[in-house]
């Protein structure tokens, strides 16, 4: 799949993982995932200050005074509504949050999540997502399975500077969904085109093949 396939594919696999609630959308990859959410199941949150965060608008149609925490263009709802920063981060700390939706550098296999920084390059800077990963009651990662170098991002251990320990519920990149639980890895899902081995390369992490390992073709399940 072409890059852009790619995002699009791991955000529609995160928004089948909302069925109903309030949920933040991290910047990258998780603000796709608006675009493929059923409307009235799930009210988006985004850490600027917006509660009923609309999909992205048709082109030429963008406000440039409507845009989520990663500033791109969005839709404004019948019941959006809007706030300051002390109250959108109170909701995001205390634990108001069904759900959120990040990215990562790495993720390790009993759930912690490195997203903020890489050592000897300029800091990323933590942003909001520890205070989402610390304050939502579940973690979705959405990812792809290596980085630019072609490293693995899913560990035994994460080697980079940690945003939170043990708080990653769930991981969807390209390849495959993992769950955690108990501070165990599971492979729930693996796409077509790849074999278990070939996985297993890639994921230096330990985990456990799921009774009920589902195999998907991705190419047919984004429209």
């Amino acid at each position: 799949m072409k890059l852009e396939s790619i995002r699009h594919y791991i955000a529609w696999r995160a928004a089948q993982e909302l069925k109903k609630g309030i949920v933040n959308l991290g910047i990258g990859i998780p603000t796709l995932v608006a675009d493929y959410l059923t409307p009235g199941k799930v009210t988006l949150h985004s850490e600027n200050g917006i509660l009923g965060v609309g999909a992205a608008p048709a082109e030429g149609f963008a406000d440039r005074d409507l845009i989520n925490a990663g500033k791109q263009p969005i839709t404004q709802l019948p019941h959006t509504s809007f706030f300051d920063s002390s109250l959108s981060f109170a909701m995001m700390r205390g634990g108001h949050l069904d759900a959120t939706v990040i990215g990562a550098l790495q993720v390790a296999e009993n759930g912690d999540i490195a997203s903020w920084a890489i050592p000897g390059k300029d800091v990323l800077g933590v942003g909001g997502v520890m205070d989402l990963v610390a304050g939502a009651k579940k973690v979705i990662v959405t990812t792809t399975h290596l980085n630019a170098k072609g490293e693995p991002k899913i560990l035994s251990r994460c080697t980079y500077p940690l945003t939170a320990k043990g708080r990653v519920d769930t991981v969807i990149t390209e390849y495959a969904v993992f769950k955690i639980r108990s501070g165990q890895l599971y492979l729930e899902e693996i796409v077509a085109g790849i074999s278990l081995d070939e996985l297993k390369q890639i994921t230096p992490a330990s985990y456990e093949v799921s009774a009920n390992l589902q195999r998907v073709n991705a190419f047919d399940l984004v429209k």
